[in-house]
């Protein structure tokens, strides 16, 4: 008698793809670390150093980098990491609060229709 899988193999539908929330495209970018301010300096000079390298070994090759440096090297990165954070959650605050203000101003919108 031939084996049952015992996985439960699910296939994603289109109508899976419906039921997720699209992104809202006003929503705030996130920070960037530290690492990340570093990769988008160091990625082109870790390219032309090593113009044979494939996707996967630049970013290894990043990583070593990364980790090879000092506290005082990573200073710079740091500072725009920090910078970057703060940013974030201002901007964050700014649009939980737009969101808060319009939810509220749309069920203020409904209660005056129900009063009617």
């Amino acid at each position: 008698m031939p084996k049952v899988s015992t996985k439960d193999s699910k296939k994603s539908t289109a109508s899976d793809a419906k039921k997720r929330t699209k992104k809202d495209p006003n929503k705030p970018k996130r920070a960037l670390s530290a690492y990340m301010f570093f990769v988008q300096d160091y990625r082109e000079r870790i390219k032309t150093e090593n113009p044979e390298a494939t996707f996967g070994d630049v970013g290894k090759l990043l990583g070593i980098k990364w980790r090879e440096m000092n506290e005082n090297e990573k200073k710079p990165y740091e500072a725009k990491a920090k910078a970057d954070k703060e940013r974030a959650d201002r901007e964050n605050a700014d649009y939980k609060a737009e969101g808060k203000a319009s939810k509220k101003a749309a069920k203020a919108d409904e209660e005056s229709d129900d009063d009617e």
